[in-house]
């Protein structure tokens, strides 16, 4: 057996799989904020699964990603070369808002009195010009363990390309201090640019106490409990790493949890024959969105995190705070507005009874009549519509609306806010959102991925098996993945192919050695190749998928053709200066198999044997309310269809289908809905 697990900021959401026979069980158990493990034991044992019978646990946390935005992670100091303290903090000169007077830096992570210098340096080429002096590191040493400093980083000039400086004061500080923990740069990433280097290796050292606490604990009450099978963690660049890889570098694991999603977008493109997905996940706290692009997760090698840069792979997620449980309030210009704040799982939506007050977008979806008070979480939660009505009409009141017309207000702007956020990673990035189907998920994915689909001109909409819980559905996918990078600049024209093939199986040897301490053999490993490539005189870069063999000169001008290509489809043109290769990439992947996915039985067509009911909802003040009719999801069978208005009810997901949307159910199960559009038919 298999189970994952994702916690999320309301819901914690737990999968279990038998691999032989495909059978999935989906669970939902709150989320504890102020101790997730609990949630998690929970999650195992609403599963009725024996902790002996499990093989494989695959979990998403945002714990550390948490500990990052509340400002509430260990004590970190930075030990530097000589003259260079202040990089950490100096930063970048550029920022996203030029012209923004009120801008003000994001708070450091680390105080200039932590921020300390050794004597040494290194050239550009990694040649020694000021030794290390092992004598001031010690010193330095006994002065953080007198201060108590936790969590330490050692990030000196130039070590990507030579790292011995850095691995001394390593062993400095662990003969001096020996419990302190420690972070090197050259560990997490071989590129250059020292302060996007400095902060990586500063968020690590950040979370590193509290995911290290948390995995330690979660583990040993897993083994308390009779678990003896594989525990991984899913990376934020998408599939896994071991709990032990994570203890070591959490930075690996900030977007743990969004990562599940976009993990299995891309099994389920593989599977379904859409090559092309954008994804939305709607979770009680916040919206995630990101594209599958033939069929591979749209990864970025820089990312920003509360303005703080990670130069490690990330999934290219955008997350906005529009959630199911996203409070609504009215602006000091009297407009409605939703979100960012969250009720969270506790108080949680005035509905839940908890002692919220807010309106929520739950609250507005229970409202307008999308979700059924009767049967939410097939019965194992009682919402009462009431306090919904009563929080919504404080707005209300103040808007001079019906509660009804505020509560269609709340939908509405969530769906704006959500066809924003699609556009900025599809449209700003040069695709065309017309090529792609939306895949919609999480708790409240389907109550509103129709009517985005139609705003922004996706023609397709598909809602997956277990879309409720679908990220820790991805979870099941995924395979055991370390990457690898090098700075290497060189022009392409005139690049050795040698010294390149040499770079490239350097960085696979790294590879293979990480897959064989988890114990995966030669054969369960492959490796895919990148290079970051630029125009001469550009800062920014494109990556290229590199051929796996030798490089040879034919290789060249395939490689700038692909480059050019690239460059075009992302910022719309090519030039024909000199290019150059900036940095060599290589994600090393450890083969898991993969469970077998049941397939359903095949219906009539007519979906009749699923119907359930029908219910009124609310359209606006000219339709007034319409009767949707209600479907088991459950009792749908391959090749059902169904015409909108019609709402799909499963215990953890309801899909709203409006007039015009026509649902096709698949082999697999996935509800395949095409989009209805005024200005011509279906899309």
């Amino acid at each position: 057996m298999r189970i994952s697990v994702d916690v999320g900021g309301t819901f914690t959401d737990v999968v279990t799989l038998d691999p032989a026979s495909g059978d999935l069980r989906l669970e939902k158990v709150e989320t504890v904020p102020h101790n997730p493990a609990s949630g998690v034991l929970e999650g195992f044992r609403k599963a009725e699964v024996s902790f002996e019978e499990i093989d494989y646990f695959v979990h998403g946390t945002t714990l550390g990603l948490n500990a990052l935005l509340t400002r509430t992670g260990a004590q970190v100091a930075i030990v530097t070369t000589k003259g260079f303290r202040d990089v950490y903090e100096l930063g970048r000169t550029d920022r996203d808002s030029m012209y923004d007077f009120k801008y003000r830096k994001p708070e450091s992570l680390v105080p200039r009195h932590r921020r300390l210098e050794v004597s040494e340096r290194l050239d550009y080429q990694g040649n020694v010009l000021t030794p290390f002096d092992r004598e001031e590191a010690v010193k330095l040493a006994q002065q953080l363990r007198e201060e108590g400093v936790p969590s330490v980083v050692v990030c000196f000039l130039h070590s990507y390309i030579n790292p011995n400086h850095e691995l001394e004061m390593e062993k400095v500080l662990l003969e001096e201090y020996p419990d302190v923990s420690v972070t090197l740069s050259h560990r997490l990433t071989r590129e250059y640019r020292e302060y996007e280097r400095t902060s990586t290796a500063v968020i690590d050292a950040y979370i590193k106490p509290i995911m290290r606490t948390y995995l330690d604990r979660l583990d040993s009450e897993l083994q308390e409990e009779g678990y003896q099978g594989q525990f991984l963690l899913t990376r934020s660049g998408g599939g896994a790493m071991t709990a032990k890889a994570a203890k070591e570098e959490p930075v690996h694991s900030v977007m743990s949890g969004p990562a599940g999603g976009a993990i299995g977008a891309a099994y389920l493109s593989e599977l379904t024959g859409y090559p092309n997905l954008i994804t939305l996940d709607m979770g009680g706290t916040s919206l995630d969105t990101t594209m599958v692009v033939d069929g591979q997760i749209a990864i970025e090698n820089e990312a920003l995190v509360e303005s703080l840069p990670i130069s490690t792979p990330m999934i290219d997620i955008r997350t906005i705070g529009s959630g199911g449980g996203s409070i609504s309030w009215i602006d000091d210009g009297g407009a409605l507005q939703v979100g960012p704040k969250s009720a969270g799982a506790d108080p949680g939506p005035a509905c839940y009874g908890k002692g919220g007050v807010n309106a929520t977008f739950t609250d507005a979806a229970l409202t307008l009549g999308y979700l059924d008070d009767q049967n939410f979480l097939g019965g194992a939660m009682t919402i009462d519509p009431n306090l919904s009505r009563n929080a919504i009409k404080k707005l209300s009141d103040r808007l001079n609306l019906s509660i009804e017309q505020a509560a269609a207000g709340i939908v509405r702007i969530s769906e704006a806010k959500i066809t924003g956020a699609i556009r900025e990673i599809s449209v700003e990035r040069g695709y065309h959102p017309k090529d792609f189907a939306l895949l919609g998920f999480g708790g409240g994915g389907g109550l509103v991925s129709c009517n985005v689909a139609r705003e922004i001109g996706i023609p397709t909409v598909i809602i997956p098996p277990g879309a409720g819980n679908f990220s820790a559905w991805g979870m099941m996918m995924v395979d055991v993945v370390y990457d690898f990078a090098q700075t290497f600049v060189t022009g392409l024209v005139n690049a050795d192919v040698n010294e390149i093939t040499m770079l490239y199986g350097n960085l696979e040897d790294n590879g293979r050695e990480s897959l064989g301490r988890d114990g995966f053999t030669s054969k369960d490993c492959k490796f895919i190749r990148w290079a970051e490539m630029r125009y001469a005189g550009q800062e920014h870069t494109v990556k290229i998928e590199i051929p796996g063999d030798d490089i040879t000169p034919a290789h060249i001008s395939e490689i700038a053709a692909n480059f050019g290509d690239a460059h075009e489809t992302q910022y719309g043109h090519q030039t024909t200066d000199p290019v150059e290769i900036v940095t060599l990439r290589v994600r090393a992947i450890g083969v898991l198999a993969k469970p077998r996915i049941a397939k359903l039985e095949a219906g009539k067509g007519d979906g009749l044997a699923a119907r359930k009911v029908s219910r009124s909802v609310y359209q606006s003040p000219l339709n007034g309310n319409i009767e949707y009719e209600v479907y088991d999801r459950f009792k749908l069978l391959a090749g059902d269809e169904v015409a909108g208005p019609a709402i799909i009810e499963e215990p953890s997901h309801t899909t709203i289908l409006h007039e015009g949307d026509v649902l096709t159910v698949g082999e697999y199960g996935e509800l395949t809905i095409a989009i209805y559009n005024d200005r011509g038919g279906i899309a």
